[in-house]
């Protein structure tokens, strides 16, 4: 039959070459003979260079280029080379604009026939290709062969940059461009750039609000797969990822890489600005938003700003109160899961952090760092309203209430209102009476673990504030403060002799030259009485009053009923 023949049946749709086996018809002779090696297990042709078999020349032809390299097809318009005629037509549509399949149920187009038989899947939700290792399902027959390589090991795909191997072709594409620096994607909306259509595609999602991939225990959205998935194990507590050298947990790879890098030490992402490193390039990322002062994510309750968009999660939970993190030892929840983490090993005692200074070992990665800074004395965060600098950048946020006069923490008993959540949690216990913290050399009990740490320094003899006038040194910095006020000659009974009342009460006309003595005045008012005895019941301002009463009254009670 001649060319033009069998081109003209194409047009008339006459296919009149059927297979006996399934049915199905053809325009040519050659087309069914080709068809018909489905229905055979034979595979004639060898590759030459390792073990794999085909039914047919021409895959084993396109196969052994896998080898060789060869990549015969090139794209006049860009340069690009395929090994394969077919990919580079598809690939041409890409400059064309062409979008031939098109899907029947949302009307998304796309260049590629594969890629709509992929996507229609999305709707059906058929996953037809299963994992015969563990059982995992997947939409396509190549996302099923990629994730094998999972269980052989197998990375065909290596950079020849820096010779790290890669399981996909498109992560060794993505990864050789954190060489290049190249980020060719970009968002309309924002004009953020990616390195990966996919990463654009996700983004793009955040100025839409869409979340499609929704958590069926809890309902929970989110923008990515991933993410979600990430999510589920919470729920099952999944944690498949096992640190080989300490034995710790993780729900996903990538959490567990970058926790091995704080046994190794490696810290791969370096700031251009003030040199510091980071083991995870998303923390290098947060920290030049430090030095440009972006702050990308804002609070549509209160309008505070945040640079990274998990803070801001975190923050709205103080609006909502939620805490979805809960101690499976002690009951008490949590806004987030790292708090909760760092809680649980008050309970194991785990201290993972040491001090290469003083060898002290701490629980928290950020409470190392912020104890580092007490032996360089470095304060970073400096308060633009009184020049006051702090070590740690939440201490500089609480500071800034002092001039904002914000206290958004509340006693549910008193109603007396606080700057700082540890305070609440202080004077919470000045009704319950309760010492959570105790010496374990004395036996003696506090209801602060502050008040706990400062009493050890009795029994170590440790004096870590020393004044830089006469090197006299003391256990707590307050009293260091009180102290250097004797060099300045500045003294509180120096105002007795002033008349200047600079602290005046909110309810009354009446005026103080002590703030303390403001605090005292203003409980006549709200009649507040935190201070109670345990003997008799009777409540009292000041805690002098209360100690008063117990020595001369209820001790007496006690004596005369003896």
């Amino acid at each position: 039959m001649g060319t033009l023949k069998r081109h003209q049946k194409r047009h008339s749709g006459v296919k009149d070459h059927a297979c006996p086996e399934c049915g199905k018809t053809f325009f040519t002779d050659g087309a069914l003979k080709v068809h018909q090696t489905v229905h055979t297990t034979e595979t004639p042709y060898k590759c030459s260079h390792c073990d794999k078999r085909f039914k047919r020349s021409d895959y084993l032809r396109i196969h052994e280029r896998i080898h060789t390299g060869e990549k015969p097809y090139t794209c006049d318009q860009c340069g690009k080379n395929f090994k394969r005629k077919d990919r580079l037509h598809d690939h041409m549509r890409i400059h064309t604009g062409e979008k031939p399949y098109t899907c029947d149920q949302c009307g998304r187009s796309f260049t590629q026939r594969g890629t709509l038989i992929a996507h229609k899947k999305t709707h059906s939700g058929e996953k037809p290709y299963t994992c015969d290792q563990c059982g995992k399902n997947f939409k396509r027959k190549e996302s099923l062969h990629d994730h094998m390589r999972i269980h052989t090991g197998e990375k065909p795909y290596t950079c020849d940059q820096c010779g790290r191997s890669f399981t996909q072709r498109g992560t060794l594409i993505a990864h050789k461009k954190t060489h290049s620096g190249e980020k060719p994607y970009t968002c309309n909306q924002c004009g953020k750039n990616f390195k990966r259509k996919e990463s654009l595609h996700d983004h793009m999602r955040i100025h839409t609000g869409e979340k499609p991939y929704t958590c069926d225990q809890c309902g929970r959205s989110f923008t990515q797969r991933g993410t979600l998935i990430a999510h589920k194990k919470t729920h099952s507590g999944e944690k498949s990822y096992t640190c080989d050298q300490c034995g710790r947990s993780f729900t996903q790879r990538g959490t567990l890489i970058a926790h091995k890098k704080t046994h190794s030490g490696e810290k791969s992402y370096t700031c251009d600005q003030c040199g510091r490193s980071f083991t995870q390039r998303g923390n290098l990322i947060a920290h030049k938003k430090t030095h440009s002062g972006e702050k990308s994510y804002t609070c549509d309750q209160c309008g505070r700003s945040f640079t990274q968009r998990g803070n801001l999660i975190a923050h709205k939970k103080t609006h909502s109160g939620e805490k979805s993190y809960t101690c499976d030892q002690c009951g008490r929840s949590f806004t987030t899961l790292v708090t909760l983490v760092a809680h649980k090993k008050t309970h194991s005692g785990e201290k993972s952090y040491t001090c290469d200074q003083c060898f002290k070992r701490i629980t928290q990665r950020g409470n190392l760092i912020a104890h580092k800074k007490t032996h360089s004395g470095e304060k970073p965060y400096t308060c633009d309203q009184c020049g006051k600098n702090f070590k740690r950048k939440d201490r500089l946020h609480d500071h800034m209430r002092i001039h904002t006069g914000e206290k958004p923490y509340t006693c549910d008993q008193c109603g007396r209102s606080f700057t700082q959540r540890g305070t609440l949690v202080a004077h919470k216990k000045t009704h319950s009476g309760e010492k959570s913290y105790t010496c374990d050399q004395c036996g003696k009990n506090f209801k602060r673990k502050e008040s706990l740490h400062d009493h050890m320094k009795i029994h170590t003899g440790e004096k870590p504030y020393t004044c830089d006038q006469c090197g006299r040194s003391f256990i707590r910095r307050v009293t260091l403060y009180k102290h250097k006020k004797t060099h300045t000659g500045v003294k509180q009974h120096q105002t007795v002799h002033t008349t200047e009342t600079p602290y005046k009460c909110s309810h009354c006309e009446k005026s103080f030259k002590h703030s303390t003595h403001l605090q005292i005045h203003e409980k006549i008012h709200t009649g507040e009485k935190p201070y109670h005895c345990h003997s008799c019941g009777k409540r009292f301002t000041q805690l002098y009053s209360l100690i008063c009463h117990k020595l001369h009254v209820c001790m007496s009670e006690i004596t005369v009923s003896r």
